[in-house]
């Protein structure tokens, strides 16, 4: 019996390594795990990221011509001689960025050397340098002009002749003047003064 048990032992270990088959395993066990793949690294742009805008200041609105402020402003031109008279265009410039309202006359004074107002009379209406056409109501846009004209006359018949260092010029009584200076003594020679209402300037 012995003998015949090992017979059986033999057989089956024979046959098993003719068939070439091994123990049987749990499913996973002894097989090689996977490699985890690897996660894609984004890649960077060479372009640089475009830069934020600069803030940008509100432009100035251009002024008139001969302006210096928002405010309305006077100016003066050259004096004219003409047989004993003298005469000047005076301009009136709306410099704000609102309409501005005009209607009558400049505000006119001779002032003295030493800077005091002197006494010396002041009309409205026509001269020999000019005619007055009479106030009328204009609105100034921005950057729109009014004209007038100042005359005085250098009369020594009157005895009234005084000498004037300057002229001191509002676009209306009780607004803001500037001084403008008398060059030469025929100019600065004055009797009265005389003004023409302001009135639209000539286009074209």
């Amino acid at each position: 019996m012995r003998g015949a048990g090992a017979a059986v032992v033999w057989a089956v270990a024979g046959m098993l390594a003719l068939s070439g088959c091994a123990f049987l395993v749990p499913d996973g066990e002894g097989e090689a795990k996977p490699t985890p793949a690897a996660k894609p690294v984004p890649a960077r742009s060479a372009t640089a990221a475009p830069a934020p805008p600069l803030p940008v200041s509100p432009s100035a609105e251009p002024r008139g011509a001969g302006c210096s402020s928002d405010a309305p402003e006077v100016s003066m031109g050259e004096v004219q001689a003409a047989l004993g008279h003298r005469a000047v265009g005076l301009t009136l410039t709306n410099c704000g960025k609102d309409p501005y309202q005009v209607f009558g006359y400049p505000s006119v004074q001779a002032l003295g050397t030493d800077g005091k107002v002197l006494d010396v009379w002041v009309k409205r209406g026509s001269s020999y340098m000019g005619t007055d056409k009479g106030p009328t109501l204009v609105i100034l846009a921005a950057g729109e002009s009014v004209r007038s004209l100042l005359s005085w006359t250098s009369n020594p018949e009157t005895g009234r002749l005084q000498q004037a260092s300057a002229l001191r010029i509002a676009p209306a009584a009780g607004e803001a003047a500037r001084r403008f200076p008398l060059e030469g003594s025929d100019v600065r020679t004055v009797d009265e003064l005389t003004l023409t209402a302001w009135h639209a300037a000539a286009t074209g």
